[in-house]
């Protein structure tokens, strides 16, 4: 019985990785590997840098267990047929027209019949939540990762819906027009960058700096309480519309929730939003989870015709 698969989450500059017990539905302990990818190198060496990552986790089974591999892949990708399509996004060029399933197994010394299977890596992270985490009481939930994107997807019955009117196009809500922009730019780590140099004219490199300073600096404070109500007014009508009964929250800047998290749920109460808040309970884990499910017989027959469309 081929009950245990590899997930995997690659991130713009790191992938990590764990072996998952499909039938138990757990992590396999002392199997987590991650590493660090320069996503500017060649096609050879982004390669060969993924793939030993993944060898380190497989090394606690025979190959003859292993269902497959699980990828939760930013995009844009083919994630059904397992190539690259990284065209202008100034991240992973190299692998633009790439069949990276092919090029890994050949690297993993794995056989053809060994699957390989990528979603997004929004979807992956909601996933696993769904199953797994902080949703999984829930039939229908939204996850969304604040950090360098704001990424975002919707669940129903375990699986990411990316079409239907209760739903944006695509099924995630970081292209959709807000403020001057889309929202991406307002709710990822470059937003408050820029308006902390408005405010302040300091120059900072991320969310922490700011979220240190916001106990003695109220513009730091004030920053935070604007990121918080605008996501909740943003957000809001979408949860009403999708019916959704959990949000979860994940990404490097869910540890200054303490700062926007309570104007966040001040603008979806005024909006008569009754979803549940959850913090990602599986963290870093949550997409390797939710990638290596697709390695479950089950789960691979429903969500399978739905990967052309993300």
């Amino acid at each position: 019985m081929k009950k245990y698969a590899i997930g995997t989450d690659v991130g713009g500059s790191h992938i990590s990785c764990a072996l998952v017990d499909l039938e138990k539905g757990e992590l396999v302990e002392g199997t987590h590997s991650e590493g660090d990818v320069d996503n500017k190198a060649d096609e050879a060496t982004i390669l060969k840098s993924w793939a030993d990552v993944i060898a380190k986790s497989m090394k606690g089974i025979d190959s003859k267990e292993l269902a497959g591999i699980g990828f939760g892949m930013p995009g844009p990708f083919e994630y059904a047929n397992g190539i690259g399509r990284f065209a202008q996004v100034d991240k992973y060029e190299s692998l633009n027209g790439v069949d990276v399933a092919s090029k890994l197994k050949i690297l993993l010394n794995l056989d053809d019949a060994t699957p390989l299977r990528f979603m997004n890596d929004a979807s992956a992270f909601a996933a696993g939540e769904a199953w797994l985490g902080s949703a999984a009481d829930a039939d229908k939930s939204v996850s969304i990762t604040l950090g360098t994107g704001f990424g975002s997807a919707f669940i129903d019955a375990g699986i990411p819906i990316v079409e239907g009117d209760q739903v944006p196009e695509m099924g995630c809500v970081w292209h959709l027009p807000y403020a001057d922009g889309i929202a991406d730019d307002s709710f990822s780590t470059r937003w408050f960058i820029k308006r902390y140099k408005e405010e302040t004219g300091l120059e900072v490199n991320g969310a922490r700096p700011i979220a240190e300073a916001a106990s003695t600096n109220p513009k730091a404070a004030e920053i935070f309480n604007q990121y918080g109500r605008n996501m909740g007014e943003f957000l809001g009508p979408w949860l009403k519309k999708f019916d959704a009964k959990a949000l979860v929250i994940g990404g490097n800047v869910t540890g200054a929730y303490n700062l926007f998290g309570p104007p966040f749920e001040a603008a979806l109460q005024a909006q008569g939003v009754s979803t549940q808040i959850h913090l990602s309970s599986l963290k870093e884990h949550a997409a390797i989870i939710g990638s290596a499910r697709m390695l479950s017989a089950d789960y691979w027959k429903t969500i399978q015709p739905i990967l052309p469309k993300m």
